[in-house]
């Protein structure tokens, strides 16, 4: 699904080079669950936005499927991430003027459903993961945990081929961030392929396999022994 070939990110600033990531060879298969993990300033934030597109690498190849991501230009590219792909964030980057049902219908910002099917499929997302009876309350007025429930819902409503989850339980108690867990666990199950980065060693242990990065390289692929 995903081929990563010798994928580089080199920044420029006041005449100093930093490269952020180095000779990335990464393939991730449909269906898959992977969880990249390692220190701050590692790269892995910098890989999952290349995976997402956010950053575009300055060497190497990127294919999804059949297409040559790097000879996209930006409009192509943010429609593929309209139509292709599902974000989670650390911080739940909800809109606080929108209700919560209007919040998850912006997953659907690139599809031309009509309003009848866009109502169906927000209900279906935010019943998935347990929020359907917050619908009409505004973020506010949640909690972290459904915060970011709410966001999950936003995420998959347009049934992306990828979810990105950058530090998904980074800001979520022992108890939510297991609930959090639980949910991205229950859609790999139903066929998502999830890419998440995290500093917590148990619940990476919960995905189908750990990359380990140091200083922009990765040093380990461990699959979970099943």
């Amino acid at each position: 699904m995903i081929r990563l070939e010798n994928i580089q990110r080199r920044y420029v600033s006041d005449e100093v080079e930093t490269t952020a990531l180095h000779d990335i060879d990464l393939h991730v298969q449909s269906g898959e669950f992977v969880a990249i993990m390692g220190p701050s300033g590692c790269g892995k934030s910098t890989l999952l936005n290349t995976l997402g597109t956010v950053d575009r690498p300055t060497g190497g190849r990127y294919m999804f499927g059949d297409r040559d991501l790097a000879a996209m230009d930006e409009a192509a590219l943010a429609r593929f991430r309209g139509e292709t792909l599902g974000f989670v964030f650390q911080s739940f980057n909800l809109i606080d003027e929108l209700t919560i049902a209007e919040n998850v219908e912006l997953g659907l910002a690139y599809r031309k459903d009509r309003s009848g099917d866009r109502r169906a499929r927000v209900a279906a997302a935010m019943d998935k993961v347990g929020i359907a009876h917050r619908a009409r309350h505004y973020p506010h007025q949640l909690s972290g945990g459904q915060q970011q429930r709410a966001a999950i819902a936003r995420a998959i409503v347009g049934d992306p081929k990828l979810i990105l989850a950058d530090e998904p339980t980074g800001n979520l108690d022992t108890e939510n961030g297991a609930q959090v867990m639980n949910i991205l666990n229950g859609l790999n199950a139903e066929g998502a392929t999830i890419v998440m980065v995290t500093h917590s060693p148990s619940h990476a242990d919960m995905a189908k396999r750990r990359i380990d990065m140091l200083d922009g390289r990765i040093v380990a692929s461990v699959a979970r022994a099943l």
